[in-house]
Parts: structure tokens; C-alpha cells; sequence
């Protein structure tokens, strides 16, 4: 034990008890609070690179070359994945400040979760900015997107339309677009109904959503025609899961990047 100890030497042996506290927190992340997957993927990617910088100092005493090439090319790279994902970080941290104040005439609601006991905290939270918004703009008619997903009771707008009526908003403002199943859906869907009732569609749009999902959204709605996005904020309520899924947007836009508009 104390020949392994003397091997590993105190440096490596703090960094396995960081690797082990990571672990504990990626396992509570991943299977004892539903949402916070992403997070937990944070913590193994850590994992994987505090032992390889632990360890290869030990590959380079029996492969010194190999260990040195190695470990140039993996810091390279990982710098590189580190300056992407702090410039596409900053620019979702940007526009989700989005623009509140801004008058428009139409604004897509983007749903989210409902549980069988009401809305999710996501969705309160969007509820709550739309009727701040809708209150504040009497001339503003909002199209409250959002299916209805397998574990869900009702569809996502229903449930909005409901609890926004019941904060005094009238309904003649509301209309209902609930076959979307994704952002790329919501999107279109409800361009799609603002020129069935209107005869045109607009130019000028506004979106509600997460504040952390505004910049992904504008990708979206610009891809469907939309030449004036005006982003409108849901501050999240939970600060874990604003840092949760302000991380998560960033795999999110990069997946629209290279993979294209339609997906959640």
C-alpha cells in the first residue's frame, strides 16, 4: 500500500479524491434530479482530464516521446474546444438579455415541460415573462406554441392558455399552435398560423423563451423568414438550472450548426 501511495505521490493521489467527489456528483446529477443529464456529462469530461494530465506524467517515464506528443496535440485541441465554447457562450449569454421593451405585434410563446401537477419551473417561468409582457403591450397578440409529448397531460399551449386566462389575460390575444413537437416546428407552425388568420406573414417577430435558449431561437426563426427577431426573456428561476442549461445551450447551438434546423 505504501509502495503504491509513494508511486502515485500526493498530487495524484488529491487528484483521484477530486475524481471520486465528481463521480459521487455526476451519478447524483444523472439519476437523482431529472434535467441536469448535461451537467453530469460536465463532470466526466473533468474526470477525463484531470487523469490524463494526472497520469501521463507516468506513461512518460517508460514512453517519454509518446507521452510528450500526446500531451501537446490533447492541449492544443483542448484549447481550441475552449476558446469555441467561450465565444458561443458569450453570445448566448448576450442575447439573453433579448430586448423586453421592444414593441411587436405578434410573439410566439415557446413551450416547455408540463407535469401532471401543472406547469414545470421552465414553464412557469415562460408563463410568468408572457403575461408581464402581454400586460405591459395591451396591442400585442401572442401564439402560445408547444405539443402535447408522451408523459405530458395536456399539450404544452393548452396549459399556457389556461394559466395565462387565469392571470386576467384576455383570450381573444391568445392563440394556440399546439402540434409542434420542437423549436424547428414552433417556429414554423406559428408563422404558419399568423398568416392563416392575418393573410400575411410577419417580418417583425417576437419570441419568448429561457433566456438562455434566445440566441438558438433566433437562428431558428431567422431560417424561417424572420428578417427582425426580437428576443423577449424568461429569467430562470433556479439558479442550478439556469447554470445547467446555459452550459447546455452551447451543445445545442453547435448541433444546429452542423447538423441543421430540425431537431428540438
Amino acid at each position: 500500500m505504501k509502495t503504491v501511495l509513494s508511486l502515485l505521490g500526493p498530487r495524484r493521489i488529491a487528484a483521484l479524491i477530486v475524481c471520486a467527489v465528481l463521480a459521487a456528483l455526476a451519478f447524483f446529477l444523472k439519476f437523482c434530479i431529472p434535467g441536469y443529464s448535461f451537467s453530469a456529462l460536465v463532470c466526466l469530461c473533468l474526470i477525463g482530464l484531470i487523469l490524463f494530465y494526472a497520469l501521463m506524467p507516468m506513461v512518460g517515464l517508460r514512453l517519454p516521446k509518446f507521452a510528450k506528443i500526446t500531451t501537446l496535440v490533447f492541449t492544443v485541441v483542448l484549447c481550441i474546444g475552449l476558446t469555441v465554447v467561450t465565444v458561443t457562450e458569450t453570445l448566448i449569454i448576450r442575447a439573453s438579455f433579448g430586448d423586453p421593451q421592444e414593441q411587436v405585434d405578434y410573439m410566439v410563446v415557446l413551450g416547455a415541460k408540463v407535469n401532471h401537477d401543472g406547469p414545470s419551473v421552465s414553464l412557469w417561468d415562460r408563463i410568468c415573462a408572457a403575461y408581464t409582457y402581454l400586460d405591459e403591450h395591451p396591442n400585442v397578440t401572442a401564439v402560445l406554441s408547444g405539443g402535447q409529448g408522451t408523459d405530458e397531460p395536456i399539450t404544452e399551449a393548452e396549459c399556457m392558455y389556461r394559466e395565462l386566462v387565469n392571470l386576467g389575460i384576455d383570450p381573444q390575444r391568445l392563440w394556440i399552435e399546439d402540434a409542434a413537437t420542437s423549436t424547428w416546428e414552433n417556429m414554423n407552425f406559428s408563422l404558419d398560423l399568423i398568416e392563416e388568420k392575418t393573410g400575411q406573414r410577419p417580418t417583425k417577430l417576437g419570441v419568448l423563451s429561457s433566456e438562455y435558449h434566445l440566441f438558438r431561437a433566433g437562428l431558428f426563426a431567422k431560417e424561417c423568414g424572420v428578417e427582425e427577431f426580437v428576443g423577449i426573456p424568461a429569467k430562470t428561476s433556479r439558479l442550478s438550472q439556469a447554470v445547467n442549461h446555459f452550459l447546455r445551450e452551447v451543445a445545442g447551438v453547435w448541433h444546429y450548426l452542423i447538423l441543421g434546423g430540425q431537431y428540438d
